[in-house]
């Protein structure tokens, strides 16, 4: 069993990604923004950045949602923003199962597939506010960084041979 939590600003393509890998392996799929209560969606929406406090109950639904998961045996992809290490801490924490992917592009790239992007509620003048926010992983979080530049397909694959040789697949 293995659960992959699939991070990045808004625009990396999260959601694109997670599907394809869900439909590829035979893995549960989770959107993690289906987990934001009204509040969150609507405070977005309005163009104003959620905060910490906002955040925290999101997370900690969508750990819940892992933890489910794992106790069912169950292998799963989720898309999550998860910008900063304690946010990540909160998902990923001591749980062994888990790998973290990162989805990494320009600011020029992200912005211009978030300007192309229709019916999300994430507005794209929230980018630069979600950059500001990045913490990339670091080495001692072992994250698989995938760059979103070629195509989806492409992009599932590397991450997959990737999961194969951390044996994470077999």
């Amino acid at each position: 069993m293995t659960i992959a939590v699939l991070m990045g600003v808004s625009g990396t393509g999260k959601t694109t990604i997670a599907r394809l890998m869900a439909e590829q392996l035979g893995w549960q799929m989770l959107e993690g923004d289906q987990l934001h209560p009204p509040a969150n969606v609507a405070k977005m929406q309005s163009g104003t950045p959620l905060d910490d406090a906002d955040r925290w109950p999101w997370l900690h639904a969508i750990a819940t949602q892992i933890d489910a998961w794992r106790n069912g045996g169950v292998s799963g992809v989720v898309a999550c923003s998860a910008l900063k290490r304690a946010y990540r801490d909160i998902l990923i924490g001591p749980r062994p199962d888990l790998v973290l992917v990162y989805l990494q592009g320009t600011k020029t790239l992200i912005a211009e597939r978030l300007t192309a992007r229709k019916g999300h509620f994430m507005p794209p003048g929230l980018l630069d506010s979600q950059l500001q926010t990045l913490e990339p992983p670091t080495a001692d979080e072992h994250p698989i960084v995938a760059s979103i530049a070629p195509a989806p397909e492409a992009i599932v694959a590397a991450i997959v041979g990737e999961l194969k040789q951390r044996e994470h697949l077999r």
